[in-house]
C-alpha cells in the first residue's frame, strides 16, 4: 500500500471514530451494515490504537519516571521497551477475549450471538479509550483519562443495532460485559501462569442468570453480584454521555476547600475543568517540612464506574514491614488507603455520592492526619451540589 493510500485509510479511521463519538445512534447502524471479519477489525483498527497507550507510557517513563508517595523511579529503556510491548500484546489479547464474552452474553440478554458484530462492538467502542491513552504521556494530564471512559457509553448504544440486545436490557449487558472484562484482567493481574492457562481459568466458574432488570452474577471463587444494581450504574453512564449530568463548576469545588485543616495552611489552590464530563479542584497544605494535597473531584455521571466496584464489594490489602495500602466498600462507597512508614506519606481517598471523590495525598505526621483532611469537605455539601 503506497503512502496516498495509508493516508487516506487513516483519515478515513479518524473521521469514523470522530462520526461514531459525536453521533453513535447514527454510526452504530453503518457499521452493523458493513462487510467486515473479526482478523480485519483487528489489523486495521486494534493493532494500530492499542499501541498509543503503552507508547505513550513508553515515552513518560524514559523522560520523566514514574513517581508516588515520595518515590521516583525510571525504568532502564530495555524494561520500558518489554512493558510496553507485554501491555500492547495484553491489549490486543483482551480485544478478541472480552468480544467472545460479549458474543456468548448476548442471548442472556435476549440479544443475538454473531462473532463478527462482537468484534465490531468491541473494537470500535474500545476506540476512545485507546486514542486518549496518548495522554499518558505528558504528567498532568491525567484527568484526560476520563474520556477514555465514554467506551462505555458505545458499548451501551451498540448493543442494539450489532447485537440485537433490546434497548430495556442495553445497560444491564453493557454492565455485565464490562465487569467480565474487570474479572478478566484482575486474572491476568494476579497470576503469573501463561497466557493460555489465564485465558482457560479467567472467566471459569462465572455463570450468569439474567431477566428483565434483574439477575445475578457468580464470580470466580465465589460471591453474587445483583444485575440490578450494574443496570442503575449503567444509566448514570447513559445520563452522563447524553449530558443529563453537567460537571459542577470548578469554582465551587474550589470554595470547599477550607484555609487551614489543623496545624496546615493551604499554601496552594488550582481548579481544572474537562467540559460536562468533569472538574477537579485541588489544594496544597503544608505545615514545615510537611506537605500534602487536598483533591475534590467531581466524575459527573462517570462516577457510576466506581459504583460498579462498589456493587461488587471490592476489598483489597496489602502490608509489608514499609506499610500497608488497601481498597474497600464502605457504606457503599469505594474507599483506598495507603500508608508508608519510611516517610511518613500515604493517600485517603473516598467517593461521595457515587459521583465525588475526595482524596488527601502526600506527607503527614499520620494516616489519621490525612483521614482528617478528607474529613475537612463537608460530604453534605458536596453531594448537595449534585442537585
Amino acid at each position: 500500500m503506497d503512502d496516498n493510500s495509508n493516508a487516506a485509510a487513516m483519515n478515513g479511521l479518524v473521521q469514523r471514530i470522530k462520526a461514531l463519538v459525536t453521533k453513535p445512534a447514527e454510526t452504530w447502524p453503518l457499521i452493523a451494515a458493513e462487510p467486515d471479519s473479526p482478523g480485519a477489525l483487528i489489523r486495521r483498527i486494534a493493532v494500530p490504537l492499542a499501541a498509543i497507550g503503552p507508547v505513550a507510557t513508553l515515552v513518560h517513563g524514559q523522560l520523566f519516571g514514574f513517581g508516588a508517595l515520595g518515590f521516583n523511579y525510571k525504568p532502564g529503556l530495555a524494561m520500558g521497551l518489554t512493558t510496553a510491548l507485554v501491555s500492547y500484546l495484553l491489549a490486543l489479547l483482551g480485544v478478541a477475549v472480552l468480544a467472545l464474552i460479549a458474543d456468548a452474553l448476548a442471548p442472556k440478554f435476549g440479544g443475538t450471538a454473531d462473532r463478527t458484530s462482537a468484534f465490531k462492538l468491541i473494537v470500535w467502542g474500545a476506540t476512545p479509550a485507546w486514542v486518549v491513552g496518548i495522554a499518558q504521556a505528558i504528567p498532568g494530564l491525567g484527568i484526560l483519562g476520563l474520556l477514555g471512559l465514554y467506551s462505555l457509553y458505545l458499548f451501551y448504544t451498540g448493543a442494539a443495532p450489532l447485537m440485537k440486545v433490546p434497548q430495556d436490557k442495553a445497560a444491564g449487558y453493557t454492565a455485565v460485559t464490562i465487569l467480565a472484562a474487570m474479572v478478566l484482567w484482575l486474572v491476568v493481574g494476579a497470576l503469573s501462569t501463561p497466557i493460555v492457562a489465564l485465558l482457560g481459568g479467567g472467566m471459569a466458574g462465572s455463570t450468569i442468570s439474567g431477566s428483565d432488570g434483574g439477575g445475578t452474577v457468580t464470580l470466580p471463587g465465589g460471591g453474587a453480584l445483583d444485575t440490578g444494581k450494574l443496570e442503575q450504574a449503567g444509566k448514570q453512564l447513559e445520563a452522563a454521555a447524553n449530558g443529563q449530568k453537567v460537571a459542577v463548576d470548578a469554582a465551587r469545588l474550589q470554595a470547599l476547600l477550607p484555609g487551614s485543616i489543623g496545624g496546615f495552611q493551604r499554601t496552594a489552590v488550582e481548579s481544572q475543568a474537562l467540559g460536562g464530563m468533569g472538574s477537579q479542584a485541588e489544594g496544597t497544605y503544608t505545615q514545615g517540612e510537611r506537605s500534602f494535597r487536598l483533591k475534590v473531584v467531581d466524575m459527573s455521571g462517570l462516577g457510576a464506574i466506581a459504583g460498579i466496584g462498589a456493587a461488587m464489594g471490592v476489598q483489597e490489602s496489602r502490608e509489608d514491614a514499609d506499610g500497608y495500602s488497601k481498597t474497600s466498600t464502605v457504606n457503599g462507597q469505594m474507599q483506598v488507603e495507603e500508608w508508608n512508614k519510611t516517610d511518613s506519606s500515604g493517600k485517603f481517598g473516598t467517593m461521595v455520592g457515587s459521583r465525588f471523590m475526595v482524596e488527601a495525598e502526600g506527607n503527614a505526621g499520620s494516616i489519621d492526619e490525612l483521614k482528617a483532611a478528607v474529613a475537612a469537605i463537608d460530604a453534605g455539601a458536596l453531594a448537595g451540589l449534585a442537585n
